[in-house]
């Protein structure tokens, strides 16, 4: 690779750098309590190891933490972790990227493809909806499953590309495996790689099949462990007692509809989004589902035309369908879920982008121009996103700015003022969650404790 190739890449990494460089001074947030400073299980080299043997849960994100918590760097170590994966991926968007334009394209027009990677890797490492998943700790498991899913891909494109066995037939399944070892959404790669062989590959599903035969057999057997093994079994049936399917997915339209805004609407971002649940369809929610399935209509339509399109619309609810689809969470969406989703809209967009700027000469000014401009806001806004995480306060201040009528963000508010001895603001935000919630236990709790009425620990809420 010559000097100038390298250029873009390295134009990537900047920007990763640029945008998260203030996120090393943030503090432990929210769940990282739970899952990290006060969990022993990722202390130590043996305390992994024994969790790994008997719960087996995200045994390589688990491993993730452990090597950040014995390297003596504090929570700066994790956030250096976190900015290096994102780093990664960030390339890993880029080379896909390029691979995906070069087989709509053709490899002559390099300079078109070249653009449409740039154009979708900068989207990709600096729009701030991915600071939930950077710069907030526990989002790891988001980011770091993501690298490994992008990289399973890109080994398997180069190896079908190349004919090299080794690559498709062995590396795109283990990267495949460490990826769902990381977060169990990764489960959705051959689904992936089939959507990518049949939009920007050209090639039909049987080949494509073929190929693809060893990613499919793991899958198989990563969903037998995954459906025998006593903690999913009980995480599904938390789910299940949590809300029935019907009305799952029917808030799953608020809920997706959601993230689609966090992609447009970037200074209004917040890690506990406060969307009320419903449990029938009414006229708006109506208008919403037709929105969808307009826009999956559309691509459809320009498949022959605009193939990139159609990636874009799939991959995105391709991969949000195990988080978002029939199986309730106790939080309807998260935004870290958009950490690989958005990258299929990123890469439709890239390409759009390019193929007006190919078309129109005379706007090559004002399209050059004003790309420069949305890349220096997404820079903006992610710098004074990770500024929302430096403290528990200041986090949680943000939220409550965000949600103000949810209850767990004023107690978890409360509890960040208590741990800095501002014991009047802590009580304040305990009887404003009290407010909005009467029967919020903990809330009550906390407030008794700090009123002196019970011995009780802080506590704090998680989320799942």
């Amino acid at each position: 690779m010559n000097n100038r190739a390298l250029l873009k890449p390295i134009i990537v990494l900047a920007a990763v750098i640029v945008a998260y460089a203030n996120s090393v001074r943030g503090e432990f947030q929210f769940s990282d309590y739970n899952v990290i400073v006060s969990n022993p299980a990722v202390h130590s080299w043996e305390g992994w190891l024994e969790t790994a043997r008997h719960v087996g849960i995200r045994p390589l994100l688990k491993l993730t933490y452990t090597l950040c918590w014995i390297s003596g760097l504090g929570v700066s170590g994790f956030h250096l972790f976190n900015i290096a994966v994102h780093g990664v991926s960030s390339l890993l968007v880029y080379l896909l990227a390029g691979e995906f334009g070069e087989g709509c394209l053709g490899r002559e027009r390099q300079e078109e493809v070249s653009n449409i990677a740039l154009g979708t890797a900068l989207l990709f490492a600096l729009h701030p909806v991915h600071t939930e998943a950077v710069t907030y700790v526990c989002g790891r498991s988001s980011s770091l499953s993501a690298m490994f899913f992008l990289g399973s891909l890109l080994a398997y494109v180069r190896g079908v590309g190349t004919q090299k066995r080794l690559w498709y037939f062995v590396v795109s399944p283990l990267l495949f495996v460490a990826a769902v070892a990381a977060k169990e959404v990764a489960v959705t790669l051959p689904l992936a790689l089939m959507l990518w062989d049949l939009t920007g590959g050209r090639r039909t599903w049987k080949k494509a099949l073929a190929d693809q035969s060893v990613h499919w057999v793991v899958l198989l057997l990563l969903m037998a462990v995954i459906l025998t093994h006593p903690r999913y079994l009980a995480l599904l049936l938390f789910s299940s007692e949590l809300r029935g399917i019907h009305d799952n997915m029917i808030n799953q339209i608020n809920g997706i509809g959601y993230l689609l805004s966090r992609l447009v609407f970037v200074n209004n971002l917040n890690i506990d989004p406060d969307l009320p649940l419903v449990s029938r369809m009414t006229p708006v929610m109506w208008g919403k589902l037709a929105l969808l399935a307009g826009v999956v209509g559309a691509a459809l339509c320009a498949r022959r035309s605009r193939p990139w399109l159609l990636f874009g619309v799939v991959w995105f609810f391709l991969v949000l369908t195990p988080s978002n689809s029939i199986f309730a969470r106790l939080d309807l969406v998260n935004e870290r879920h958009l950490y690989l989703a958005d990258v299929g809209p990123f890469l439709s967009l890239g390409c759009e982008i390019d193929r007006l700027y190919q078309r129109r000469v005379a706007w090559r000014g004002m399209i050059f121009g004003g790309a420069g401009v949305v890349f220096s806001l997404l820079l903006l806004f992610t710098v004074l996103r990770n500024n929302d995480y430096r403290s528990e306060i200041s986090l949680w201040e943000s939220t409550t700015r965000q949600s103000p009528r949810k209850a767990r963000a004023f107690n978890n508010l409360g509890c960040a003022y208590e741990l800095a001895n501002m014991g009047d603001r802590a009580a304040v935000s305990y009887a404003k969650a009290l407010q909005l919630d009467p029967w919020h236990e903990n809330a009550r709790i906390n407030l008794e404790r700090l009123k002196g009425q019970r011995n009780a620990p802080s506590l704090r809420e998680m989320d799942r």
